[in-house]
């Protein structure tokens, strides 16, 4: 939720219930970065790719892994031609498809380049999770080099031409051989990179295994206290315009001991989680290292080209031995819990269990209430089951809330009736003790104790309703199914996104507010809530002047506050306003004699509770 939307509904509701809670008193009735690693081997010398033959050059540019910028000419590093198999002289692009991914695999780096879901739309074209802005971007790179260097963009991921061999329709690897230059009067040594991809149908989770292979050359990797950096750069998709925390966002968690962490950008995890996750509103990065040393971090460093970035690093720690192989998991996909917990049943293709990613799709804020949000959502999906239409789901929901809130609620109002029994006197002592206020409150909180009654009465039930608002205001703004859930066709498309009447031409966005629709829900939404506080005034509460002014500013307020929030959270409040005019109203009949009663009788007409006999 925006802190500023956040802000603005506390601030509101903190006004609406103090004012409440004083206006019958006032006027009576008428919201250190991780240490570093120890290393287990020496440093080896920086490393570079096999060099391109001749006439490769102009197709794909140097990237060497670690510039050796202060090496000796003589020290030059490259390929054996008596051990290497020449480098590829162009990129190849290879497709992966299953019945729910579309991957584009790039022999460049051996780097995911595309990676859509298809049965996931994002406007005109399907949800693309490999977000670049202008250039291609290139996920699951390699780099030799330390977490550190790459979290100061001094890093550089390996994009040579790599060879490939495609094992299945399911499986391709990519191998690329390397050179170390001769460091300190040693031999030079080389090894082998190679990257093998493993995808499965039914599933948005793929296995990347990583190899250093020296061979007899070779023992020990550390290029700047780490034998490599995996990461993912620079941005989980669907396209947007802007993270506001709103129609878009972005949470950094980690899972240890059993417990999500929100995690810092720019900074080194300092434990090694069981897995690690960049979540969006509706979709995710879940990455599941299995490799014995390895340390984490994400970074939002600027990206050309796109509104934000958002990276994971994963650098495996630096390894004495001849050979080296990590395996990883990665989900990359929608942010459904249902989807996500058959990584802990089972229900998988990798056979995987025990592995509790479900967790990140638990939306995260300050405001969050994670169980009674949970409650919400299975109720909210009970309903859509007996209707499939969310929509219709969202009001049943709410009827259901306002019923088991209703003897709360017709208890509130027996306190309003009550308070105006006591009104005349609460005058009188304002009057009698004006000048001297801690006498008056002294007096009065007698005459409350004397008649039996609570001042907080009035207004409790209104502060036990605000969790649930909190809570519905998470499941809606976040809840992954509602994501292209039709309720009207034609008005109300999304449920997940804002509805228009009519959307302005191009980019024209209105001036000071930046509105780029005119929506109706938000004008129907006032028009309720205008209604709402016509019904719930009391008669001398309709002649206060500042009661008049809550009536009509405050509608107002969250009228721009609201304006653009998904539209299934204006219909949970435009038909939670609707239901309480109803209660209202039958509140009322009930209430009706002994308002008359009230009317003819200045003395109290509802007895102080009588104490039990011991």
């Amino acid at each position: 939720m925006e802190k500023n939307t956040v802000l603005a509904v506390v601030l509101s509701i903190v006004v609406l219930v103090g004012f409440y809670l004083v206006q019958g008193i006032i006027f009576p009735p008428q919201p250190i970065p991780a240490p570093a690693t120890q290393t287990n081997s020496e440093q080896t010398a920086p490393v570079q790719p096999a060099p391109q033959p001749a006439g490769v050059a102009a197709e794909a540019p140097s990237t060497a892994v670690i510039p050796v910028q202060s090496s000796p000419a003589d020290t030059a590093v490259r390929q054996s031609e008596e051990t290497s198999v020449p480098p590829p002289q162009a990129e190849e692009r290879i497709t992966v498809e299953t019945d729910l991914l579309r991957v584009v695999l790039s022999s460049a780096g051996g780097d995911v380049v595309s990676w859509k879901l298809k049965d996931h739309d994002d406007q005109d074209d399907l949800v693309e999770m490999v977000f670049s802005g202008n250039k291609e971007g290139h996920a699951f790179t390699v780099s030799f080099d330390s977490i550190e260097n790459m979290l100061a963009g001094k890093g550089s991921p390996v994009s040579n031409f790599f060879h490939v061999k495609r094992i299945s329709d399911y499986s391709v690897e990519f191998y690329q051989d390397f050179v170390i230059p001769a460091a300190n009067g040693g031999e030079p040594g080389s090894f082998r990179l190679i990257k093998r991809y493993e995808f499965k149908p039914g599933e948005y989770m793929f296995e990347l295994n990583i190899s250093l292979d020296g061979g007899f050359s070779t023992k020990g990797f550390n290029f700047n206290g780490a034998a490599y950096t995996l990461a993912f750069d620079p941005q989980i998709g669907p396209r947007f315009e802007k993270l506001d925390q709103r129609s878009e966002f972005r949470q950094y968690l980690t899972y240890t001991n059993n417990k999500v962490k929100q995690e810092k950008t720019g900074v080194v995890t300092k434990d090694m989680p069981a897995w690690a996750a960049i979540a969006g509103k509706y979709f995710t990065l879940i990455a599941v290292p299995y490799a014995p040393q390895f340390r984490l971090a994400f970074s939002e460093q600027a990206e050309e080209g796109i509104p934000s970035a958002s990276r994971m690093f994963i650098s495996r720690s630096d390894y004495a031995g001849s050979r080296l192989d990590d395996r990883y998991l990665f989900y990359l996909g929608p942010k459904s819990a249902g989807t996500l917990s058959g990584y802990y049943n089972g229900k998988n293709g990798f056979n995987v269990n025990g592995l509790q990613i479900a967790d990140a799709a638990k939306t995260r804020s300050f405001l969050s209430i994670p169980p009674l949000e949970s409650a919400l959502n299975w109720l909210l999906l009970m309903f859509y089951k007996l209707v499939p239409n969310y929509g219709v789901a969202i009001i049943l929901l709410t009827l259901l809330v306002k019923i088991i809130f209703f003897p709360l609620t017709k208890k509130s109002s027996e306190a309003t009736l009550r308070m105006q029994t006591l009104s005349p006197k609460i005058k009188e002592l304002q009057t009698k003790y004006k000048d001297n206020p801690q006498k008056m409150n002294a007096e009065m909180a007698e005459l409350y104790k004397k008649e039996g009654y609570n001042p907080l009465s009035g207004c409790l039930p209104m502060l036990l309703q605000i969790p649930i608002f909190f809570a519905m205001y998470n499941l809606f703004n976040s809840h992954f199914d509602l994501r292209g859930a039709m309720f009207i066709p034609g008005w109300i498309p999304d449920l997940s996104l804002p509805e228009a009447i009519w959307n302005f031409p191009g980019d024209f966005r209105l001036p000071l507010l930046g509105w780029t629709a005119i929506r109706a829900l938000p004008f129907i939404y006032v028009g309720s809530q205008l209604l709402y506080g016509k019904f719930t005034q009391t008669p001398d509460q309709q002649g206060n002047t500042q009661m008049k002014m809550m009536l009509y500013i405050m509608p107002i307020i969250f009228f721009f506050v609201l304006y653009d929030v998904p539209s299934g959270l204006l219909i949970y409040w435009i038909f939670s306003n609707i239901l309480t005019l109803v209660q209202q109203v039958i509140i009322n009949k009930y209430m009706a004699p002994k308002r008359a009663a009230l009317a003819n009788n200045p003395e109290p007409v509802i007895a102080p509770k009588k104490k039990k006999r011991r």
